[in-house]
């Protein structure tokens, strides 16, 4: 699928046929979707399934070749509070194009969320950082050098120029920070910069990336906040910093390492997104009754 010969309609019709088929398996309609990237395989054990749906069953879904990332739309209650729950993303540096990798929020969506959760793995760059903190995104860079929202616009999706001031939701921000407090948990707040990947970067890269005003890069989000901003969803996205990019202290890492950190970020990680989901699903009653 090469942006130059890509056919929207074709696309609209199979995320449309992806949320139908999705339909047929649960007659729950949650609000809130969720995706658990590394550092949540904790989460996903606490979302109490209607239905769990591997991937490979639904209709034009990706397949993850990730071996961090299991492939599985988990369709539950978490906390009390019906949610979609993607265990497991997809890359550009798969070999995906940005309309796969952000094929699931666009189906999301059309089932009729408005919240989208995310978590990811990034490297530290913030000298304040350390490995296992948690990182709050409040802006981002791409660097991925592709937009999901190339080739034509679906007006029914959202706008041909969405606005791009504030991707993510400060009243989102406000309640992760204030139940973080509550929690007891340390949450850093920063930028997010997105590259391709997927090799790790050079001492000069990081300090670039710092020099422009990143306090930690990845290698995915970016593209999934964005349709999920052209689509009008809120969208809150928090960050394991699993490893220190400083450059001058610079030392090899292993993906083994990565996940090490993420699964000792994993226990406040999963409250804090608890916390959260809990207080918009009690947002979400309140506005409909």
């Amino acid at each position: 699928m090469q942006n130059q010969l890509f056919d929207v309609q074709a696309y609209r019709a199979q995320v449309e046929a992806a949320a139908a088929y999705i339909r047929t398996r649960t007659r729950l309609q949650p609000q809130i979707g969720i995706i658990l990237g590394t550092g949540l395989g904790e989460l996903a054990r606490e979302v109490e399934p209607d239905v769990v749906i591997p991937y490979e069953e639904i209709p034009h879904f990706p397949l993850s070749t990730v071996e961090s990332h299991h492939g599985r739309l988990l369709v539950g209650h978490l906390s009390g509070v019906p949610v979609y729950a993607l265990q497991g993303r997809f890359h550009l540096y798969e070999g995906y194009t940005p309309q796969q990798v952000t094929f699931p929020v666009r189906v999301l969506a059309t089932l009729g969320i408005d919240t989208l959760l995310i978590s990811n793995a990034a490297g530290g760059m913030n000298p304040l950082f350390r490995r296992g903190d948690l990182m709050l995104i409040t802006d981002h860079i791409n660097l991925q050098g592709q937009n999901p929202l190339l080739g034509p616009n679906v007006a029914d999706w959202g706008p041909r120029f969405p606005d791009m001031s504030e991707p993510y939701d400060p009243e989102l921000r406000r309640l992760a920070e204030a139940k973080a407090l509550e929690l007891g948990i340390k949450l850093q707040q920063g930028v997010y910069v997105a590259v391709l990947g997927p090799n790790l970067e050079t001492k000069a890269e990081y300090r670039f990336l710092r020099l422009i005003g990143a306090d930690a890069v990845g290698m995915s989000t970016v593209p999934e906040v964005i349709v999920a901003r052209h689509m009008n969803l809120r969208v809150m996205a928090i960050s394991v910093i699993t490893d220190e990019c400083f450059p001058d202290a610079l030392e090899p890492l292993s993906l083994a390492s990565v996940i090490e950190a993420a699964n000792e970020a994993q226990p406040r990680l999963t409250r804090l997104m608890k916390a959260v989901v809990e207080t918009v699903g009690q947002q979400i009653t309140a506005s409909s009754s």
